[in-house]
Formats: structure tokens, sequence, C-alpha cells
């Protein structure tokens, strides 16, 4: 058994020494076989970098269905994080979509982990319909650059509402706004991998 499987994680091999790992998980209804997932670590590897996307604990447990309790997810993220420190002297990037990635902003903040940045694709805000309900008591205790990847009609949250949550970050942020897209990022005009990737490469500089 690969040390990926522990984390059941496929990984995304760049041509040569990679120059870092990036780890994403996915959204709480998602797997690792989220087709941006799939997408943005391609571009990852194409990039030089080994890029790899994991299952969160409860998805490991059962294939459909939504998480179950987010204290056994954060502790399946401080594990794939300690996993990538022991492939790379390099940096690590961490990161995901939608629940994926408020988890692991969530371990960032509570020092469970430790990476040079967060990539954090569709940041769940709020519910939709619910702006009252705001997911951004922890923002304040990330200090690590934070790249947020955002559809400009996404219902768990606006663009603005996004620019308020992200400056309470004390740290380098950057909010990649992608014109129409919704929760999942779809666009058919932009090339949302691409982006992504150089929004965290220059958070990296």
């Amino acid at each position: 058994m690969s040390t990926l499987d522990e984390i059941a994680g496929i990984a995304h091999q760049p041509n040569g020494t990679p120059a870092g790992v990036v780890l994403l998980t996915h959204g709480a209804g998602g797997s690792r076989e989220s087709p941006l997932l799939i997408a943005i670590c391609d571009q990852w590897a194409a990039r030089g970098w080994l890029a790899v996307r994991y299952n969160l604990p409860y998805r490991r447990r059962r294939p459909t269905g939504p998480p179950s309790g987010s204290a056994d997810d954060l502790a399946g993220i401080v594990e794939a994080v300690a996993l990538a420190h022991s492939l790379t002297d390099r940096p690590v990037i961490a990161g995901g979509h939608s629940y994926g990635g408020r988890l692991t902003s969530m371990a960032v903040a509570q020092g469970l982990i430790d990476v040079d940045t967060l990539t954090l694709l569709s940041y769940p805000l709020h519910p939709p319909g619910k702006p009252d309900r705001l997911r951004t008591e922890h923002l304040d205790a990330i200090t690590v650059p934070t790249v947020f990847t955002h559809g400009s009609t996404d219902p768990f949250g606006s663009i603005t509402e996004l620019r308020t949550a992200a400056a309470l970050i004390p740290a380098p942020i950057e909010i990649v706004e992608i014109a129409g897209a919704r929760h999942d990022l779809g666009s058919k005009t932009l090339n949302v991998p691409a982006l992504t990737v150089d929004a965290a490469l220059r958070a990296q500089t």
C-alpha cells in the first residue's frame, strides 16, 4: 500500500523534482473525483508541483452523503498535511473546495497544520439565503497567505461579502473572481485552474 492510500489520495506527478506539494480536498457532497479538483491538480503538476487530491475521512467511509462531523475530518486534514511534509522539504500548499477548504482554513487557524499558502475554492461564507450565519469566526487567526477563488454568482457568498470576510485575515490575501460562475466554479470563458494556480504561486513570492 502506498503512503497516499492512507489518505485516499491520488497524485498528479510533475516532470522532475517537485517544487513542493499541493493538497486539495473536496466539498461536502463531493469526493476526490471532482472535475474541478482533477483539473486544478493537473495544472499544478504542469507547473512542476506534486498535487494530491484526497478524500476526507467521512468520504473514505461511504461513497455518498454529507459529512457527519467536522472533528474527524479535521484530523484527516492534519494527517494529510503531515504526509505532505514527509514527502518534501519544500513548500506545502493546502486547501480545497467549499467544506474541504473551510476545514483546512480552520486547521490553519487552530495551529493544527503548517502550510505555506491556503488555496480556498468557493469558500462557503454562509448557507444560501442565510447571510446572517457567517462562517468567519476563525479567519482572524489565519497567518499565512490565502487565495480565494470565487464565483461572482455563488449563493454561498457574494464577492462583496467575501472581500469583507477576507479583510479579517492578518496576512496577504488575493481574491480571484470568476465572473458568472456559481459554487462549482464552472466557466466557459475563463481558465479557472490556471487563474487559481497563478494566484497561489504569486502568494509564494
